[in-house]
C-alpha cells in the first residue's frame, strides 16, 4: 500500500510521538508542531492519535493514492479536493488507487495534517518516527518530501468506519491567538515596565517563524542579561529574551539548551497552538501562576477526553 508526491508544497514531513527523555543527550522533542490537530486527524481513521502522518505547512500538497484506503484531514483550513471534488476537513474519507489529493494554501493557520488507516511507514529513531530536519532524523530519509516520493502505508488492522469530529470538538483557527503563559525563572531581569508590557501587550508573529522558534514583534522589552547568561535548559514553549529586546518563543523543533533570558513559559495546555502561528498573526500571552495553568489544564483535559480518550498523549 503506497501514495506518491506529486506537489510537495513549501515542507511537508512525516510526524509522530515526539522523543520524550532525551533532551540531556541533546535531543529535541519533535513530533507534530499542533499535536491535537494530528490526534483529530488520526481519531478519524480509527488510528492511534500519535501514529505517523503527514505535517503540511502553509502552502498544501498533491498526491495519488496507489492503493485503496481511508484517509482524514484536520488543522488548518485550506480548500481540498480529491478527484477535483470539494471535500471538507474533519471527516473520514475513503481513496481508491490511483484517486488525486489536493490541499491548497491554508487560508488561516499554519498547518494542515492529513492521516491515513493504518498510518505511514516511516524511519524510526531513538524511539519515533518524527521527523527532525536539523540532525535528518526520522520520517522520510530524514527529510522534507520532495516530488516523486513514494511513502508507504500500513495495512490497518482495525474496521474503518466513517467518523466525523462534532462541530464542539473543532478547533478554530484564526489569525489572532491568546495562549496562557507563566513567568519564566529568568523574568526578574526585565525591566518593571517590560514584565507588566509582557502580559499587557499585543505582539506580531514575524517571518522568523518555523518549527524552530517564532519571532514575536511590537512591543521590545527592556532586559538586563548583558548577554553573559550560562547556558540553561530550555523547552518547547519557552519565550527567551535576547539583549536587543524582540521574545522569541521556542517550538517543537527547539535546541535544548540557549543562554538568552527565559522571560516566560507558554502553559502545557496551550502549547499545540503554537503549530497553527503565522507570520503576520497577532499573538497575545495570559498571565498565569502555575497552579492556575494546571488547574486550566485538567479543565481541558477533562473536556477533551469524551472525544479523544487519550488526551494526556496529546496535550
Amino acid at each position: 500500500m503506497s501514495l506518491r508526491i506529486t506537489r510537495a508544497g513549501l515542507q511537508a514531513t512525516i510526524q509522530a510521538q515526539p522523543r520524550i527523555g532525551l533532551r540531556h543527550f541533546g535531543v529535541p522533542a519533535s513530533g507534530p508542531a499542533d499535536s491535537l490537530s494530528m490526534a483529530l486527524a488520526n481519531h478519524l481513521v480509527c488510528n492511534p492519535v500519535m501514529c505517523p502522518a503527514l505535517e503540511v505547512t502553509l502552502n498544501g500538497i498533491d498526491l495519488t493514492f496507489e492503493s485503496d484506503t481511508s484517509f482524514a484531514i484536520s488543522g488548518a483550513p485550506s480548500e481540498c479536493a480529491l478527484n477535483g471534488s470539494p471535500i471538507e476537513l474533519h471527516r473520514s474519507y475513503r481513496a481508491s488507487a490511483g484517486d488525486e489529493l489536493n490541499l491548497g494554501t491554508t487560508l488561516t493557520g499554519a498547518r494542515i495534517y492529513i492521516a491515513f488507516a493504518g498510518g505511514l511507514i516511516a524511519d524510526e529513531v531513538l524511539g519515533s518516527a518524527s521527523t527532525y530536519l536539523p540532525a535528518e532524523l526520522g520520517g522520510y530519509k530524514g527529510r522534507a518530501l520532495e516530488q516523486g516520493d513514494i511513502l508507504q502505508l500500513k495495512l490497518p488492522g482495525h474496521e474503518i468506519s466513517n467518523r466525523t469530529t462534532p462541530d464542539e470538538f473543532r478547533p478554530p483557527i484564526t489569525s489572532s491567538w491568546a495562549v496562557r503563559a507563566c513567568d519564566g525563572v529568568e523574568s526578574r531581569l526585565l525591566d518593571e515596565s517590560s514584565r507588566s508590557e509582557l502580559f499587557d501587550s499585543n505582539f506580531t508573529v514575524g517571518n522568523r517563524a518555523d518549527r524552530m522558534g517564532i519571532q514575536l514583534q511590537g512591543r521590545e522589552l527592556g532586559i538586563q542579561s548583558e548577554g553573559r547568561l550560562p547556558s540553561a535548559a530550555v523547552f518547547p514553549g519557552c519565550v527567551q529574551c535576547p539583549e536587543g529586546g524582540t521574545p522569541y518563543l521556542l517550538s517543537v523543533d527547539a535546541q535544548t539548551t540557549g543562554g538568552y533570558p527565559r522571560v516566560a513559559q507558554i502553559a502545557r495546555l496551550d502549547r499545540h497552538l503554537l503549530g497553527q502561528f503565522r507570520p503576520g498573526d497577532h499573538v497575545r500571552l495570559l498571565h498565569r501562576t502555575p497552579e492556575q495553568a494546571a488547574e486550566e489544564l485538567h479543565e481541558k483535559l477533562n473536556y477533551w477526553r469524551a472525544w479523544l480518550p487519550d488526551i494526556e498523549s496529546v496535550i
